[in-house]
């Protein structure tokens, strides 16, 4: 306070001549256009007075069929006019959402300051100029502010995250997930967000859960946040694939209709034999998976050998989650069954796999901890860093470019023993 007060004082008293004091306030409109109904305008007022200033106050007119609100404190400092003299200049910024179509006035701001005039204190009021403020009718042919459905949401930018506990593929039937989807629009207020979105489909219980909406305001405008909430319960045993659900929004700075998603999920489905997989392997099924990790070996050097072009490969979403919650138990055997599938399933990954050196010699490294005898050879391998190595997409090779298969055991088999 103390310093703007000093900056207040700074400029030299002298006698007020027409034009040392001025109050400006500019509409700033998206590409020039009139606004439609609930779009954001950024009124920026701007004052520039050639006196001290001892005082001062802004009174806003009533703005009617608006509704606004400030963005930030008041700004204070000197400028400098086009004949080299110094000035205060004062600004603010509010941003106004206009309520209805049609024409309308914004009264004068009035800028009430107590000056040092030739050494007499006086209260001068400044006021700025009416302002005609059109609002634009809708000329689409679906949509708009009047139109019921959808809901209207004029905005700068839209975003949507998604976010699920736990994931929905790994529930089954007569488990519930918790969704929470939160929607940000920028240039609008919390309460023009459009109300919770229904979560409807064949097989599921949802219960729906608060809305919790806030504005944060900005600099260059305020951004609105609403975050919606269900509890979804998985009624019957098979898959429910869950649509996606669009939502219509205004872009104010293109000027045109664009579409946000909250995007499609899958309750159930994946991971169904996860508990098989944390049990210890017993010889009778880790000789299984030996034979068909040795066929499917097999089918992947004759599926690589025939490719006609290189190709980008990586592990299947669903695998490499199992492989994942393996290494984030520390479960070895469950990590070397998870690890089995993904090889029958891609044959042509497993390949590629076993072709680089140090992730064969990982490999092996796993093989021991799992099937060795006795204590496991060596320190525990990394699981979660052998599931990141695994991950990482790699590019097909071409035909005949196969490096010769190192001699370690068969990726679904135990290490044979010397």
């Amino acid at each position: 306070m103390a310093a703007l007060l000093l900056l207040l004082l700074a400029a030299p008293a002298h006698a007020i001549e027409p034009g040392d004091l001025t109050l400006t306030v500019t509409p700033d409109l998206s590409g020039g256009a009139p606004p439609y109904a609930r779009e954001m305008v950024l009124l920026r007022l701007r004052g520039v007075y050639r006196t001290q200033v001892l005082l001062e106050e802004v009174r806003q007119p009533a703005l009617v069929n608006f509704s606004w609100t400030q963005l930030g404190r008041d700004h204070w400092g000197r400028t400098r006019l086009p004949d080299g003299q110094m000035a205060l200049e004062f600004e603010r910024t509010i941003a106004i959402f206009p309520q209805h179509t049609g024409t309308f006035t914004i009264d004068p701001f009035i800028h009430r300051l107590t000056i040092n005039d030739n050494g007499e204190r006086k209260q001068v009021d400044v006021r700025s100029e009416p302002i005609p403020f059109p609002v634009a009718a809708w000329t689409g042919e679906t949509g708009g502010p009047d139109a019921p459905e959808p809901w209207w949401l004029p905005a700068r930018d839209v975003s949507i995250t998604d976010s699920w506990d736990p994931d929905p593929e790994t529930i089954n039937q007569g488990e519930t997930a918790r969704r929470i989807v939160t929607l940000e629009a920028q240039g609008m207020l919390a309460e023009g967000l459009p109300p919770r979105p229904v979560m409807r489909t064949r097989g599921i219980i949802t219960f729906a859960g608060p809305v919790k909406r806030e504005t944060i305001i900005t600099p260059s405008g305020p951004v609105a946040r609403a975050t919606y909430q269900w509890d979804i319960k998985k009624g019957v045993a098979e898959v429910i694939p869950l649509d996606a659900i669009k939502i219509p929004w205004f872009d104010t700075l293109s000027r045109t209709l664009r579409e946000a998603e909250i995007p499609a999920r899958q309750i159930g489905g994946g991971l169904v034999d996860r508990e098989e997989d944390l049990k210890p392997a017993a010889p009778a099924s880790w000789a299984a998976l030996a034979a068909a990790g040795s066929a499917a070996f097999g089918l992947g050097l004759a599926l690589i050998r025939f490719r006609t072009g290189p190709a980008r490969l990586r592990l299947g979403r669903a695998h490499a989650r199992a492989l994942r919650r393996a290494a984030a138990s520390g479960d070895a055997a469950a990590f070397r069954a998870a690890l089995a599938r993904a090889a029958q399933q891609q044959p042509d990954l497993a390949a590629l796999w076993r072709a680089e050196p140090d992730l064969a010699a990982d490999l092996t490294s796993l093989d021991r901890q799992v099937f060795g005898q006795g204590a496991a050879l060596g320190q525990p391998l990394d699981l979660s860093g052998l599931a990141a190595k695994l991950g990482r997409p790699r590019r097909a090779l071409a035909a005949g470019s196969l490096a010769p298969a190192p001699g370690l055991a068969p990726l679904d088999g135990p290490l044979a023993q010397a």
